[in-house]
Formats: structure tokens, C-alpha cells, sequence
């Protein structure tokens, strides 16, 4: 991969397709989580597509200290301004969809349109269970027990099946995500239910954008706060379009790469980026 030095930190990127910019948030886990996305026609023949690994993850700067969601919020504003972007699709994965809501309230004008592909917000009913299934997990961490921590988490959110479709899929991605724990139980997750406590209805009405709503057609089997979140998207943001991606649970574009690729092409179609923004000056 590239690296994009952006201040004192640097991120590892890769760069796919031409058209419209389109920048690609990944969650808490899988660093390579939105790469299937790369090589769908749908989307590189007609957006030119941005993953990067955000701080804490694979090769880009590693963490030695907590950074709030508006910190990784402006990561991807400063990586979009080293690409020479002006303005965006900004798609997020679970985590990743807070980081782009985050980054819509901070740079307005850098975001054009926002995918949220199963964001963790917690102003549902339900959030409470998800956090007393991540507790065991929490306990093999700091028992020392990295991957039994990471494993442990993962089958919460992809299903106890995940790990044959993760190594097929993205091989080597589980010992990356076990490289990476540290990230998500000693600063991801603190950052996340902060920015939960201070994300409110008010402020997902200041976001003006195109906002599309992913569910997985599964994913209530898993948790039923995938459904109350996809409902809660679609009543609180003033412009939401929803999308219910068939066969696939929380990991999403790792088990219907297609169909979440077409779903996604379709949503930047209708709003298209105007070409005086999309002009690229170089990494």
C-alpha cells in the first residue's frame, strides 16, 4: 500500500477505479474490512475509490494514547485534503459510520453524501445487551488472552460461523485484528461510548446530507440493534434512503460484496458529486 504522511502520523492507502471520490471508513476489527469493495465493477468503473487504515490499525501510525472520534473524524478530512479531494461520498462501516457522521458535522463541505453500513449508535433499545455480550471478552483481554478477546468480540458482531468466511474472504485478517486489539479495548471503544453520549438527535439534523441507511437482511438474528439503529437512521436524519442488503449479516460486504457494491453505486448515481469537486492533485 501507499502511505500518506499527514502531519506527525502516517496512513497506508490504496486507490481503485476513476470517476467520483469516494472514501472508505472501516470499522473497529477488520483493517481490510472494505477491501472487497475494490474490485467491483460497479464501483470502479465509476467512482474512483480511497481505503485507507485508520490510526491504530495495520501499518498506519500506531496508538500510544487515547484519540477522541473527532480526532479520526479529522485523520480522514486531512487524508482527503492529501489526495487532493474537495469533496466526497464518505461510506463507514459500524465504527467507521461514527467517524464519517462525525466527520459530516465537522467538514460539511467535504462531505457529499454518507453511507452508513450498520453504524454503532447506542441510543437504542438494545444497546445495553450488546455491551453484556462484549463483557467476556473484555475479561480474556485483560487476562491476557488477545485472540481469544478478538474472537470472542467478532463472533458477537459477524456470527459464530464468521472465521471460515473472514479467512476465505480476507485471509491473514484475523491476525491483523489480533495485532490491533489494543486499539479497539484500550482506546477505540472508551471513544465510541463518548461520542454516543454526546451524539444527539439535534445533531444528526445538522447533517444535510444524503445519508443511506444499510441493514443486513440477517443481521437482527445476531442483534436486534442492527433493526432499531437502521429505524433510528431513518428517523432522525432529515435526507435518508434505505437499503436492506440480502444474504448478509453485520460483515456485510465481506458475505454480499456485490450486492452491497451495486447498492452503493446506485445511492452515489442519484446523488452525484459535481465534477468541479472532484479534481485530484496528487498523493
Amino acid at each position: 500500500m501507499n502511505r500518506a504522511k499527514i502531519g506527525a502520523i502516517e496512513l497506508e492507502y490504496e486507490v481503485q477505479g476513476t470517476g467520483q471520490p469516494v472514501v472508505l471508513i472501516h470499522g473497529s476489527f477488520i483493517a481490510d474490512g472494505l477491501r472487497p469493495l475494490l474490485v467491483e465493477p460497479s464501483l470502479t468503473e465509476r467512482c474512483q475509490l480511497f481505503l485507507y487504515h485508520r490510526r491504530g490499525f495495520a501499518g498506519s501510525t500506531q496508538l500510544d494514547c487515547p484519540i477522541s472520534i473527532a480526532h479520526k473524524a479529522a485523520d480522514c478530512r486531512e487524508f482527503l485534503k492529501h489526495m487532493g479531494v474537495q469533496r466526497a461520498h464518505v461510506v463507514g462501516h459500524s465504527t467507521g459510520g461514527s467517524i464519517a457522521l462525525q466527520l459530516a458535522l465537522d467538514a460539511p463541505d467535504v462531505v457529499h453524501s454518507i453511507a452508513l453500513l450498520e453504524p454503532t449508535l447506542f441510543a437504542v433499545p438494545s444497546a445495553p445487551q450488546l455491551m453484556e455480550s462484549f463483557a467476556p471478552a473484555f475479561q480474556m483481554y485483560e487476562a491476557g488472552n488477545r485472540a481469544g478477546a478478538v474472537d470472542g468480540c467478532l463472533r458477537t458482531v459477524f456470527g459464530p460461523e464468521y472465521r471460515d468466511m473472514l479467512d476465505r474472504v480476507l485471509p491473514g485478517a484475523f491476525a491483523q485484528a489480533v495485532t490491533d486489539a489494543d486499539t479497539f479495548f484500550q482506546f477505540e471503544m472508551p471513544a465510541l461510548q463518548q461520542w454516543n453520549l454526546n451524539f444527539t438527535k439535534a445533531d444528526a439534523g445538522r447533517i444535510e446530507q444524503p445519508v443511506l441507511s444499510v441493514v443486513g437482511s440477517e443481521s437482527h438474528a445476531l442483534w436486534v440493534g442492527r433493526t432499531e439503529i437502521h429505524e433510528l437512521v431513518q428517523a432522525w436524519f432529515p435526507r435518508t434512503e434505505a437499503f436492506v442488503l440480502q444474504g448478509a449479516a453485520h460483515a456485510l460486504q465481506l458475505m454480499n460484496p456485490t450486492g452491497m457494491a451495486e447498492g452503493l453505486a446506485g445511492f452515489f448515481a442519484r446523488h452525484p458529486v459535481a465534477a468541479s469537486a472532484t479534481a485530484r492533485v496528487g498523493a
